[in-house]
């Protein structure tokens, strides 16, 4: 999900200009204040959606276990049969594509998960789950399920709402927009809040604008470092910045480990090519009690060789805390463990990757982090509207939200306006859904005040004349 604290529209400086500060903040607030200003107008509509897409998603995790507590539970059996037996069962409905992988029952009173890849009418980068009873193998249903989490139709038509609006590779870049300028909102909001004397940030005896005004930034600040942590995490995954991100961490040796599936010196002896049945060499039963004896508890995942010269891979699924993902490479002729990768092995990047990513969707902690997320998504949607009022507010008599003057960039000294344009270029290289979306909006801005200039409107700063 994605946010914005404030979308703070403050006073606009008014002359006389004030003597000049020690501060060396005082010449950068009016040019924070229009950033923010504008940033917040012209984002806000894709921060709305991805707030109310996400307040959705965390919410989903939950709906999604009543919707589908047929095919998610059943009534607790005294011991569970053979996974083999299991997966069968789960062939015998439906003999269509192949065993991508299996699930066992994690807990008592949970289904047994079977996927299947290559079934006509399922999208490929779907699989279709069969969810079978681990005490009598009775198939209870199938669905359509997505990504590693598990998703089933309910969270992942939810899910690709609040990714790309069920656009595709082309409707990421909302979701990425968002991100990318939610931190420079956040950031900028808090700035001009805490450069308010502190008797303007009242908001108890306050009317008008200047209530609505304080009541934004107050939800804005307590905010802000659930904003800063969205978009950072966000952009983690995005397509343009993800991928920037990625390349980083495996530059520095930090990319997340994956166990060899390459087989031991026995592989391929007694083992199917392809994934048409899972009970390749020694079956599943056995390779999942190789996975045990090396400690990896539920819930776990098996995944059938791919090909002839393929292992087993049991990787663990839990990613809510403490987090599990240990995997082992299983010789499907012999049993023996062939490779393992531990979490507490990860490099530390890849670790703050899997747990930011885990704490941005909801599972990392379960109930209370999806509680969390929704109230960030709300407080996001209150200070959207709260901003667009203040536009409202700031108009007088027939003018309708006047925006903040423009050319506050000129009381910047050069000392600190050189560094921040290169600071900003540097970002908008590696962040283009920020760089490109600023230089579009500069080019309009300086473009309307040519034209207000032309035509003796246009003014600079705080009073002083364009030229």
């Amino acid at each position: 999900m994605t946010t914005a604290p404030s979308t703070t529209t403050d006073e606009a400086p008014r002359p006389p200009a004030p003597a000049p500060s020690r501060s060396g903040w005082a010449p950068l607030r009016p040019l924070i204040l229009r950033l923010h200003f504008c940033a917040g107008v012209l984002v806000a509509p894709f921060l709305l959606v991805a707030a109310l897409s996400g307040l959705l998603y965390a919410a989903s995790f939950q709906a999604e276990k009543i919707v589908y507590d047929h095919e998610l539970t059943v009534p607790a059996g005294r011991e569970k049969l053979p996974i083999g037996e299991q997966v069968a069962a789960a062939r015998e409905a439906h003999p269509e594509g192949a065993v991508a992988a299996v699930r066992p029952s994690p807990e008592a009173g949970a289904t047994t998960r079977v996927m299947l890849s290559g079934v006509p009418g399922v999208d490929e980068d779907y699989t279709l789950a069969v969810f079978v009873d681990p005490y009598t193998a009775e198939v209870r249903g199938s669905l359509e399920q997505y990504g590693s989490t598990g998703a089933l139709p309910l969270r992942t038509w939810i899910d690709k709402l609040h990714r790309d609006l069920h656009l595709g590779e082309t409707g990421r870049l909302y979701s990425e927009l968002a991100a990318s300028w939610l931190w420079v909102i956040s950031a900028g909001g808090l700035v001009l809040w805490f450069s308010r004397r502190r008797a303007r940030r009242k908001v108890r005896g306050t009317t008008g604008r200047r209530r609505t005004l304080g009541l934004h930034g107050s939800v804005g600040v307590w905010a802000a470092a659930g904003f800063f942590f969205l978009s950072a995490t966000g952009l983690t995954w995005s397509a343009h910045a993800g991928a920037t991100i990625d390349e980083l961490r495996t530059s520095l040796g930090q990319a997340t480990p994956a166990v060899s599936a390459a087989g031991g010196e026995h592989s391929g002896h007694g083992a199917a090519a392809g994934r048409a049945d899972a009970a390749h060499g020694v079956g599943l039963d056995k390779v999942l009690a190789a996975a045990r004896a090396e400690g990896l508890g539920d819930p776990v995942e098996i995944v059938p060789p791919a090909d002839a010269e393929s292992a087993y891979v049991v990787r663990q699924v839990q990613r809510s805390w403490p987090t599990r993902q240990d995997s082992v490479a299983v010789d499907p002729a012999s049993g023996q463990v062939t490779d393992v990768v531990r979490f507490a092995d990860y490099p530390v990047l890849a670790k703050l990757t899997r747990w930011g990513i885990d704490l941005h969707t909801g599972v990392l902690f379960g109930l209370a982090n999806q509680i969390l997320l929704m109230l960030l998504a709300g407080s996001l949607v209150l200070l959207i509207v709260w901003g667009y009022r203040m536009w409202w507010q700031r108009g007088r008599g027939s003018a309708f939200g006047r925006p903040v003057p423009r050319g506050a960039w000129q009381q910047v000294p050069p000392q600190i306006l050189v560094p921040l344009l290169a600071g900003i270029a540097v970002l908008g290289y590696f962040m283009p859904l920020f760089g490109i979306p600023l230089a579009v909006f500069l080019a309009v801005d300086i473009l309307l005040g040519e034209i207000a200039y032309r035509r003796g409107r246009r003014t600079y700063g705080p009073g002083a004349p364009a030229r």
